[in-house]
């Protein structure tokens, strides 16, 4: 009954959410053809300036730098996400493999030490790709 709710709690909660956001009416224009391709084509140019502006030479460009720190963001968070996740199912299944085998439980956990510190290590490569964005970049002159 609890799961029931929550669930019910959630779909109420979603639908709310959604009809807060009201499409905007749809018109009819009868005029040239290319009009109606305007935000397609101010799309278009927005993503043909973007990578110009990104690699402009000078000391105002931000770009770069700031696309680094999203990256860098990215990269120790998806490995921090990765090894975590990974660890726990690990962990998990040796727990279940000692408690169904108790009389193998020396061997099960030095194999989990050692696949935590290879999964820890994917963490670390991570951060040293996250650290080197931010603070040593290439793209960077």
């Amino acid at each position: 009954p609890r799961s029931f709710v929550l669930t019910g709690a959630v779909l109420l909660s979603c639908g709310a959410l959604f009809s807060a956001f009201v499409p905007a009416p749809l018109t009819r224009t009868f005029g040239p053809a290319s009009s109606s391709n305007l935000p397609a084509a101010a799309m278009s140019a927005a993503a043909l300036v973007a990578p110009t502006a990104a690699h402009a030479a000078g000391e105002g460009s931000v770009w770069i730098p700031a696309l680094s720190a999203v990256g860098a963001g990215f990269a120790i968070g998806l490995a921090a996400i990765g090894s975590g996740v990974g660890q726990g199912i690990a962990s998990g299944r040796c727990i279940d493999g000692i408690s169904r085998q108790p009389e193998v439980a020396d061997d099960l956990r030095g194999v989990l030490l050692l696949s935590l510190a290879f999964m820890e290590s994917l963490t670390i490569y991570g951060l040293v790709i996250a650290l080197v964005l931010l603070f040593a970049n290439p793209l960077i002159k």
